[in-house]
């Protein structure tokens, strides 16, 4: 199926399994369907199975968000408990969707608790309280946890499951991969069945030696203690003084707690000159990507600076992670968007697209690994093999079935929704959207500037109302620049920084940006010289 069959599907309001092979484009389809349920003002719940995976969609893990934490069971104390927290309780009733990405590492009976739960907090007997529900993920990929010997271990054994009538949306078309022979290989791990050619090929690149070509590579390890032995071993070589860069934070301890196990980006970040990096979060104009490679060539100034594999230089300013719950930042941290990038983990590679990879897969001990860990690289030639066992290229003999009978649902959906006509199938989404949207009669009737001041006059951040709004901190200044600087003088900056920002800017006689920033070695950055031009005298 098609990403844009697959949204319109979404935007009809029904329940919907999204699925397809690494690299198809899951988590895309899904940040689209957010910003368009965002744009219509729709109370929309973004989870997912892990707190990493949760980081990609700005969202918290399925256990926080639903209340259920790490309970195995809920019982009726258990129930009644959970509905006297106000604050859960408000979050069920204004969440009309419920996204639920990485749903193969979900046990079942998570899922069932949340429908439980759901149905209680809706006051609404209908699966999951009446809410859309969308699942995502790839049952080829790692595994949940086996708890007390569950015999049931997908997410599809969940009743759950059965009784919301998902729709399944198996993507195709693959954006990753760009290497038939790589891809021939992923398939016939998907399909149970190695072909010699898969074997030789593998076997090629298990030799391959040209350490010219694997020293930039990152290598994924199976477990955590040989990635962190290789970069502090690899950190240690590099003979240029060490730098260090502490995240910040704020919100709820608990949630806070939470995302910093997610974010890949560690607390104290430790660079050197010469430090293999990777960053680990996208760049809203596309300057770096979850998984943009480099090496780090100069930290003189306030934020490294980092040359990327294809030339580019990039000055790797703080960013933030948030959780979110309806448009509202519960917590958030701050730090330099890089780690150290000559080792990670395969369970932490999930979602990312690497040039150039280096996998040991001799320790692999789950099936689901090798898969997860060969369908990073984008090609067979940026893949060196450094190991293997025989359980690294094992799938689950339960999810070939499975996939089997997904692909056929999915190729059922899409060919009767290949028979409506597209203004039926506009009359669908403007019903659903028009059933679940709140306010958005009144919503319509102001301007976009008009929007973000009523944010301002409640004293929110740039960040919150950046992601209230679904739009860039840079949109959201160019609205400040159209506004009384008296609705926004909250967002002022620190008076010493106002005062080495005025100097440079009365010392080079310019209100152009780029000649500032230079003069100020890149301490800050664009939107933050752009936000403290609104205050100067």
């Amino acid at each position: 199926m098609l990403q844009e069959t697959t949204l319109n599907i979404l935007k009809t309001g029904r329940n919907v399994y999204l699925t397809g092979a690494a690299g198809t484009g899951k988590t895309h389809v899904l940040n689209q369907y957010i910003a368009y349920l965002q744009k219509h003002n729709v109370g929309v719940g973004i989870t997912a199975s892990t707190g990493i995976a949760a980081t990609h969609l700005g969202g918290m893990t399925i256990h926080a968000w639903s209340g259920i934490g790490i309970k195995e069971h809920l019982s009726e104390w258990d129930i009644d408990a959970l509905i006297q927290r106000q604050p859960l309780f408000k979050r069920y009733q204004r969440t009309d969707v419920l996204i639920i990405d990485e749903i193969s590492m979900l046990r079942p009976e998570l899922l069932d608790m949340v429908d439980q739960v759901a149905k209680v907090m809706k006051q609404n007997e209908k699966p999951f309280g009446g809410m859309q529900v969308i699942l995502s993920g790839d049952f080829f990929q790692l595994p949940p946890v086996v708890r007390n010997g569950s015999t049931d271990l997908f997410a599809d054994a969940a009743h759950s499951w059965r009784d919301g009538d998902f729709r399944t949306c198996y993507l195709t078309e693959q954006y990753r991969q760009r290497d038939d022979d790589l891809l021939t290989i992923l398939n016939d791990i998907r399909s149970g069945e190695i072909s010699y050619m898969t074997q030789e090929s593998l076997e090629n690149r298990m030799n391959e030696q040209q350490e010219e070509e694997s020293v930039s590579a990152v290598v994924l390890h199976t477990h955590n203690e040989r990635v962190d032995e290789r970069n502090n071993t690899e950190l240690q070589k590099l003979n240029t003084n060490v730098h260090q860069f502490e995240m910040t934070s704020t919100g709820r301890a608990h949630l806070v707690t939470a995302l910093k196990r997610s974010v890949l980006a560690p607390e104290v970040l430790e660079l050197k000159v010469g430090a293999h990096v990777m960053f680990v979060k996208n760049h809203p104009e596309q300057e770096y990507v979850n998984g943009t490679l480099g090496e780090v060539v100069d930290l003189a100034g306030a934020y490294p600076v980092v040359q990327t594999h294809d030339g580019r230089k990039v000055v790797a300013s703080t960013v933030s992670w948030e959780t979110t719950d309806d448009n509202k930042v519960l917590a958030s941290v701050s730090q330099i968007p890089l780690r150290l990038a000559w080792a990670i983990t395969v369970h932490k590679s999930q979602g990312m697209s690497l040039d150039a990879v280096e996998v040991d897969l001799s320790r692999a001990f789950t099936p689901g690994q090798g898969y997860v860990a060969l369908s990073r690289a984008r090609t067979l030639r940026g893949l060196v093999l450094r190991g293997i066992n025989a359980t690294a290229l094992q799938i689950h003999p339960y999810v070939k079935r499975l996939d089997e009978r997904l692909q056929v649902e999915s190729e059922h959906w899409d060919h009767i929704f290949a028979k409506l006509s597209d203004t039926k199938i506009q009359e669908m989404q403007n019903t659903f959207i028009k059933k679940i949207a709140r306010n958005l009669v009144d919503s319509k009737k102001l301007s976009t500037y008009e929007k973000t001041k009523l944010l301002l006059e409640e004293k929110k951040s740039l960040k919150e109302i950046a992601h209230a709004r679904n739009m860039t901190v840079g949109t959201i200044i160019g609205h400040l620049e159209r506004l009384d600087p008296m609705v926004f003088r909250h967002l002022s900056p620190e008076e010493e920084v106002m005062r080495e920002i005025q100097m440079a800017f009365e010392e080079s006689g310019k209100v152009a940006l780029t000649p500032i920033h230079k003069a100020l070695g890149g301490r800050y950055s664009y939107d933050e010289l752009r936000l403290a031009r609104l205050f100067l005298t």
